[in-house]
């Protein structure tokens, strides 16, 4: 499809995929969809549409990527961080509860990995306290196979569909909106939007070839050459920028392409498919006899979860990281070694002080995820399996 869209560049900013995809996914969640050009620009558009006054707080969790905190101040409010539970991975309740102040506007509440955040709790957390509850959904888009809670009670979602998300665009991002009121002033920013530039949407078309002709060769180094190549002739987009690391996120809101919308339809409309494949080495990873012992306790509990990525504790977890890096196998997903992702994030400049959320900074240090993504066959996973027990 990126192929395709490469010699239709009369596609590339317009098209019918951007109205198809927003109308599939804002029934699927019972809300209206507005695309952006990234989930950090989704999360800055809920928060200007909030119109909330300098200063005010968001709460959000720690352990997680340095571009949500960007977004709060970028909107001109202050992020507050506050722990998560070890066994979930997401915003401990009563640790919640106890950070609100009378300055505190809205929670978002990330589902990491695709664990479930609570988020009926956390919906009557915000109703005592009137709040607005957002939910992060980068990592998860349930299925009707998928936990039903997800999506349910937060007052705005926004997804982001980059090259490793639930699904992807390789780029994107997307809000939809369930308060009726708010509906309008993100209507009005999806329309104000910068679009991105053609030099920039080539890059996303690009991403897929590059890494289909790479990914084979990388065990012989010519893969690795070819990508390093690519990213120096600026082929390749950047995750992040070196100002994004340093905490400043650039105020202007771009509009989402219509390639990388063509290219997100195409993946939610086999989303079954998608989730069905990560629930199956989800499952196959929750069931190992060697796996169970480090598995984080909720991805136990609930196997049937389609997983973006399967989390495992292990004291020495950059050890065993660099150990099967000798082997070809890449396990630095940018979630290791860090409380705010990635590891070479400025954090103070993130508004995270060091020590106070040390649940989250446990986790960063001792966390291990093993992929669950379309590309990994339950080969890959056997074989990924067989070289840990080794290096253990």
């Amino acid at each position: 499809m990126a192929l395709r869209l490469l010699w239709h560049p009369n596609q590339w900013i317009e098209g019918p995929e951007k109205e198809q995809f927003k109308q599939l996914l804002g029934s699927k969640f019972s809300g209206e969809a507005t695309l952006f050009a990234s989930g950090r620009c989704a999360l800055l558009a809920i928060l200007r549409s909030l119109r909330l006054s300098p200063g005010e707080e968001v709460i959000v969790q720690g352990y997680t990527c340095v571009v949500v905190p960007n977004a709060i101040a970028a909107a001109g409010m202050k992020p507050v961080f506050v722990d998560i539970e070890r066994d979930t991975l997401n915003l401990d309740i009563e640790e919640t509860a106890n950070a609100i102040t009378p300055k505190t506007r809205a929670i978002i509440c990330q589902h990491t990995f695709g664990i479930p955040a609570d988020t009926k709790g956390l919906r009557a957390l915000c109703d005592r306290h009137s709040l607005i509850l957002i939910e992060d959904c980068a990592h998860v888009i349930p299925d009707s196979g998928g936990p039903s809670e997800i999506g349910r009670h937060g007052d705005l979602l926004f997804f982001s569909f980059g090259r490793d998300k639930a699904i992807s665009g390789v780029s994107g991002g997307a809000v939809v909106c369930k308060k009726a009121d708010l509906r309008t002033p993100l209507r009005t920013l999806e329309k104000q939007a910068t679009p991105l530039g053609r030099v920039n949407i080539m890059q996303y078309l690009f991403y897929p070839l590059l890494y289909a002709l790479a990914r084979p060769l990388y065990g012989i180094g010519i893969g690795k050459i070819l990508l390093a190549l690519a990213g120096k002739i600026h082929l390749l987009p950047k995750i992040l920028t070196q100002s994004e690391k340093k905490g400043i996120m650039p105020p202007t809101l771009c509009g989402m392409p219509n390639a990388c919308a063509a290219l997100a339809l195409a993946q939610l409309q086999s989303l079954r498919d998608i989730n069905d494949h990560r629930r199956m080495l989800t499952s196959y990873y929750a069931t190992h006899p060697l796996l169970r012992a480090y598995a984080v306790r909720s991805s136990l509990s609930l196997p049937s979860l389609p997983l973006q990525k399967f989390p495992l504790f292990l004291p020495q977890a950059e050890k065993i990281r660099k150990k099967l890096k000798q082997r070809n196998i890449h396990l630095h997903d940018g979630w290791t070694g860090c409380v705010i992702c990635p590891a070479n994030a400025d954090t103070s400049a993130a508004g995270y002080c060091d020590d106070d959320d040390p649940s989250a900074e446990m986790v960063g240090e001792q966390i291990l995820s093993l992929p669950t993504h379309p590309g990994m066959t339950l080969h890959d996973a056997q074989r990924l399996v067989d070289a840990l027990h080794t290096s253990l």
